[in-house]
């Protein structure tokens, strides 16, 4: 099931917008929600009708190494009665995180219908996330011991795995982009068919060699995710760049958490059933973050920050990876320099070093991450000396400013930053006694920027002794709603130092226009003598040049005339 593109590929832009521009009214919303009603029902029913079949399932034994997991052998059903426990406990347990899987994935579904349903969108995501239940319980078994079953369970299969691919595709604003993704979106909807109701044919990818299915699924999902990427980069506004880290970060943890799974079952052939269940454990909770960072990103994104845990995700990941690989690598020298394995001494000290290295590791990562995250926010210190050096490189007066806000956004990661002036327009204030007193001023107008403006930016004063002399006007990081105190103290430096250099350059500015004033005055006074040379003093003299010679040519003739 997919969302229609709409004929603007870029979504909806500004803070304002919901979450998606294709609402449904009237006759079109009654039929979307009956539709929506009716699979939700039938997807329900298939999920709760699965529940036995699994019971069933899971208490059974089996004795084949190509078992559905999970699944009872006899080597792990003797570990558990070892520990004291049952194979009921191991039915029991599975049978209860498969249920809450369905039922957390279920309610935020039925959530998001309940409150947006009038958008397609919402729509989708709420179907997606319903259909999704079905993902730990498997209703392909229900068909296998049901047959009258096999059509609801291969119809609800079908459209859980392709709107989850149409999903990741035009999540968050329901248009695919770039419009071209759509016909790889149709592809792989075409591909799941023979997957779910011609499972015997050739074109089934479930028979597939395992390394061309596993190619064929890293295609798809690696183009999502560079789709994705490419859309926050690009196209996305910074309310969908914030729904987008709620999406990505849950998949993410979710991906982390597989893959060191599977990295620690390299090291551990045959890790045990406890094992087992610790890790069937985190890789169920991690998956239930999925459905919830889905409505959180619809419906609440903007009272929840996500940079937050994004920070302290990586800072932590990281360290988890250091500290382990630092452990490994200290024993297995250690034992190969010593020839020997397993020693309680050099484990002690592997945990000792570990011990007293954890905090300035973890100190330099918190940094490293932060930098990553806020720019140079924390080195503030680095960012003003940055600042000077680089206004010490700008010689022409008009590109200090650019500069300044280049810098600022630059280091600091933001999407935007002006600086903004006061202007006088020549006429002076009286006072009450009629003296001059002011300039009288302009507002401010931006004289450089540097990224997008966006709505609600912060603006601070910029000041030079006492007098304020323009603005400077920053806009908050994606998905931030303003500045925290750790970066309004370096913010409140650089604009001290940015007043300074403002007032700089309106005295330069001042001066220039100084100088054009006087070249001006003393052209217009050049050609004012020359207007009055060529219109007055030239036509007197030119006139009285020929009244002298008319008085010589009379003087010989007519004295007395020439004399008059």
């Amino acid at each position: 099931m997919s969302v229609p593109s709409a004929a603007a590929e870029t979504g909806v832009r500004g803070d304002s917008a919901p979450t998606d521009d294709t609402r449904l009214r009237g006759r079109p919303l009654a039929l979307a929600r009956g539709a929506w009603l009716i699979l939700a029902l039938l997807t329900l029913a298939t999920v709760v009708a699965t529940i036995p079949i699994e019971y069933t399932r899971l208490q059974q034994i089996c004795l084949s190494p190509d078992c559905e997991h999970p699944h009872l052998t006899p080597d792990s059903l003797r570990e558990l009665q070892a520990l004291g426990l049952s194979s009921s406990f191991f039915t029991a347990y599975f049978i209860i995180a498969e249920v809450v899987f369905a039922l957390v994935w279920i309610a935020t579904g039925l959530v998001i219908f309940w409150r947006k349903s009038d958008g397609r969108m919402a729509l989708l995501t709420a179907l997606v996330l319903v259909l999704g239940s079905t993902f730990a319980l498997n209703p392909r078994n229900l068909a296998a011991a049901y047959p009258i079953w096999w059509l609801p369970a291969a119809l609800v299969s079908f459209l859980g795995s392709a709107s989850l691919t149409n999903f990741l595709f035009i999540f968050p604003d329901g248009h695919f982009v770039p419009r071209w993704t759509k016909w790889l979106a149709t592809l792989w909807v075409v591909q799941q068919l023979p997957v779910y109701f011609f499972p015997d044919s050739p074109l089934n990818s479930d028979i597939w060699p395992q390394d061309m299915a596993l190619g064929l699924y890293m295609l798809t999902f690696g183009t999502v995710l560079t789709t994705q990427f490419y859309r926050y980069r690009r196209v996305s506004s910074p309310q969908q760049r914030q729904q987008t880290r709620w999406l990505l970060f849950s998949f993410a943890v979710a991906f982390a958490t597989l893959l060191g799974l599977a990295t620690l079952k390299g090291f551990l052939p045959s890790p045990g059933i406890v094992a087992e269940l610790l890790g069937n454990t985190a890789i169920y909770v991690t998956l239930l973050g999925i459905p919830i960072s889905i409505g959180i990103a619809i419906l609440r994104y903007r009272l929840w920050e996500i940079d937050i845990l994004i920070n302290r995700a990586l800072v932590y990941a990281a360290l988890t990876i250091s500290v382990v690989g630092l452990y490994v690598l200290i024993v297995g020298y250690l034992g190969t320099l010593f020839q020997t394995s397993g020693s309680l001494l050099i484990a002690l000290l592997a945990t000792g070093l570990v011990a007293v290295l954890f905090q300035p590791l973890r100190d330099r990562l918190q940094r490293a991450v932060n930098r990553l995250t806020y720019g140079e926010r924390d080195d503030p210190y680095a960012v003003i000396s940055r600042l000077g050096q680089r206004l010490e490189a700008t010689l022409a007066p008009d590109l200090i400013l650019p500069t300044i806000v280049q810098s600022v956004a630059e280091t600091l990661k933001l999407p935007y930053a002006a600086i903004a002036l006061h202007a006088d327009d020549g006429r002076w204030t009286m006072d009450d006694n009629g003296a001059l007193s002011s300039i009288v001023h302009r507002p401010p107008s931006v004289v450089a920027a540097y990224g997008s403006p966006v709505e609600h930016p912060l603006t601070l004063p910029l000041t030079y002794q006492g007098d304020i002399v323009g603005q400077l006007i920053l806009a908050p990081r994606p998905g931030e709603s303003g500045f925290g105190t750790a970066d309004r103290r370096l913010l409140d430096d650089l604009a001290r130092q940015a007043g300074v250099a403002a007032h700089t350059v309106q005295l330069s500015a001042d001066l220039k226009r100084s100088r054009e004033r006087l070249v001006t005055a003393r052209e217009e006074e050049r050609r004012r003598l020359r207007r009055d040379l060529h219109d007055g003093l030239g036509p007197a003299l030119a006139a009285q040049t020929l009244k002298v010679g008319a008085a010589r040519a009379l003087y010989g003739r007519d004295p007395a005339a020439a004399d008059r």
